[in-house]
C-alpha cells in the first residue's frame, strides 16, 4: 500500500524498519485524499494509526519540496503534553533517514528552551494549544509560511475548552493551508463552529466513532459494594490476571495517589500518573512504563487519550467512567494494532445506572463477573415483579369487591346489637320498618298465644 501512494525511499526506509508493511484503515482512506491536498475531518477511533496517516502526506511533500528558508511549514495541535510526546516521538521515527527538523513545545518544559526551538524553525511543530499561545503573545512563532495544520483529538481539546485558542491559532496561521481535523465524535458540542471557522470544504471520512466496539477487547464487569471493596478486587486482579503491562483508572488525582500507595504496600510495581504531577515527573513515569521498570500505572483520564504503549493487556476502571467516550478512551489503550486486551470495570451501586448507559451507547452487553472468596453483599439492583403496576391493581380490584359483597359493620353497629330501638315521633315501630322480618317473628308469637311483655309504669 504504501509503495503504491509514490512515497519517498527515505520514508519507505524508515516504514520498513518500523515493520509498517500494511496500512490501517484510516491510513487508506485518508492518505490518497490528503495527498491530494483536500481539508480533511476524520472522524476515527483510538489507536487506529491516525499519527501516521497525517505525518506521511506532509513529510513525504517537504521532502520533494525542500524549503530550508522557509519558517514552520506543518503544526500539530495536540490536547495533553502525553500525546504531544508520543506524536513528536513517531514524527522523529519517520524522518531518521531525512534532513527533516520536528520541534515541541509542551507546557511544563523551560519556556527559554523552547524559545530556542523556535527560532530554528522547524520544518514540524508540535505543541499543545496553551504553551503555543504564550510563545505567540511574546512574537516567538512565524505561521507565514504554514502549509499544514492538524487538529488531533480534536474533542477532547473541546472537552478542555481549547476551542477559542484553537479558533486564535488558525487565524494566525497562513490561510493558503491544508487543514485536517481528526476526532472521536464530530457531532460535539462546538464541533461545527470550529469546522466551520478553521477548515475549507472539508471531506468528511467516517471511518468508525466513538460508540463502535472494539472487536479486540472484552468488556467485563465486577460488582463492588464500596472502595474498600473495589481496593481488594484490584489488588487480586493485578495479582493473579496474566498481562504485561496494566493501567487503573481512577475519577480523582487523590484516588490514584492513595490507590498507588496501597498497591505499593503489597509489592506491586505500580506507578501514578494524574495533571497535577510535574511535567518531568510523568516523564518519567512514562519512561520507566515503556521500560518496564513498573508494569502497573494508576491513572487519571489524563492518561485516557493520546498513550499509545505498547503491552497494555489489562484495563481496570476502578472508578466508571463518565460517560461513553471518555469509558471507549480508557479502553483503548489497550486492543491496538490488533491485540487482544481485557476491560474489568468495577461497579458499586452509584454507578450501577451509568454503566447501563455506557452499554446503551455503546449497544454492548458487559459479561458480569465475580471471584468467589472477594463476593460483595451487594448483587446488583432488585428485579421489579413481572406484573408490575397491574398486579397492584387487580389486588386493589379484588379487594374493593370484597367489600361490596361482605360490607364492613360498624363499631357503633356493634355496640346496639340486642338493643330495643326507641319508638318512632309519630308512634310507629321503627324496628318493624327497617327490619320486616323481625315483624314477622313477632307478629307470630302473638298467634300462638304468647302476649307480649309491658313495660310497668313508674
Amino acid at each position: 500500500m504504501f509503495s503504491e501512494l509514490s512515497l519517498h525511499e527515505r520514508l519507505l526506509k524508515a516504514l520498513d524498519e518500523l515493520s509498517f508493511t500494511e496500512a490501517t484503515p484510516v491510513q487508506s482512506a485518508v492518505l490518497p485524499k490528503a495527498m491530494d491536498k483536500k481539508d480533511l475531518m476524520v472522524c476515527s477511533e483510538t489507536g487506529s494509526g491516525k499519527t501516521a496517516a497525517f505525518l506521511l502526506p506532509a513529510l513525504n511533500h517537504f521532502q520533494d519540496n525542500p524549503a530550508p528558508q522557509s519558517s514552520t511549514r506543518m503544526l500539530i495541535l495536540v490536547p495533553t503534553r502525553e500525546l504531544a510526546r508520543q506524536v513528536f516521538d513517531e514524527c522523529e521515527k519517520l524522518t531518521r533517514y531525512t534532513f527533516i527538523k520536528t520541534g515541541l513545545i509542551t507546557g511544563g518544559d523551560d519556556f527559554r528552551h523552547q524559545v530556542n526551538t523556535l527560532r530554528k524553525n522547524p520544518e514540524v511543530l508540535i505543541a499543545t494549544p496553551g504553551r503555543l499561545l504564550e510563545q505567540m503573545d511574546n512574537s516567538n512563532t512565524d505561521f507565514s509560511d504554514l502549509e499544514y495544520l492538524i487538529l488531533d483529538e480534536a474533542d477532547r481539546m473541546l472537552d478542555f475548552g481549547f476551542s477559542p485558542d484553537m479558533i486564535r491559532i488558525a487565524s494566525e496561521c497562513r490561510p493558503e493551508r491544508q487543514t485536517m481535523l481528526f476526532s472521536a465524535t464530530l457531532k460535539q458540542k462546538g464541533m461545527v463552529e470550529l469546522i466551520k471557522l478553521v477548515l475549507n470544504e472539508p471531506e468528511s471520512l467516517m471511518l468508525s466513532t466513538a460508540r463502535d466496539k472494539h472487536e479486540n477487547i472484552h468488556h467485563q464487569m465486577m460488582l463492588a459494594d464500596d472502595h474498600a471493596h473495589k481496593e481488594k478486587l484490584t489488588r487480586w486482579l493485578l495479582e493473579n490476571e496474566t498481562f504485561e503491562k496494566a493501567i487503573v483508572f481512577t475519577n480523582k488525582r487523590l484516588h490514584a495517589d492513595q490507590l498507588c500507595a496501597k498497591l505499593r504496600y503489597h509489592d506491586l510495581r505500580v506507578g501514578v500518573l494524574h495533571g497535577e504531577m510535574d511535567h518531568s515527573e510523568r516523564k518519567r513515569m512514562m519512561g520507566m512504563l515503556a521500560a518496564g521498570q513498573i508494569n502497573i500505572l494508576v491513572a487519571t483520564d489524563v492518561a485516557a487519550r493520546g498513550l499509545d504503549i505498547k503491552g497494555i493487556e489489562l484495563v481496570i476502571n476502578f472508578e466508571m467512567a463518565r460517560n461513553g467516550d471518555d469509558y471507549v478512551h480508557r479502553v483503548g489503550r489497550t486492543g491496538r494494532a490488533g491485540e487482544k486486551g481485557v476491560a474489568i470495570s468495577l461497579v458499586d451501586h452509584a454507578e450501577w445506572n451509568l454503566t447501563s448507559s455506557i452499554e446503551r451507547y455503546l449497544k454492548t452487553r458487559f459479561e458480569k463477573r465475580s471471584i468467589k472468596e472477594l463476593r460483595g453483599s451487594w448483587k446488583g439492583p432488585k428485579k421489579l415483579k413481572a406484573s408490575g403496576k397491574a398486579a397492584g391493581t387487580k389486588k386493589k380490584k379484588s379487594s374493593d369487591s370484597k367489600k361490596t359483597t361482605v360490607g364492613k359493620q360498624r363499631l357503633r353497629d356493634k355496640k346496639k346489637t340486642g338493643k330495643r330501638r326507641a319508638p318512632a315521633k309519630d308512634g310507629s315501630d321503627a324496628s318493624a320498618k327497617k327490619s320486616p322480618a323481625k315483624s314477622q317473628t313477632s307478629s307470630k308469637a302473638v298467634d300462638a298465644g304468647f302476649e307480649p311483655m309491658k313495660r310497668k309504669k313508674s
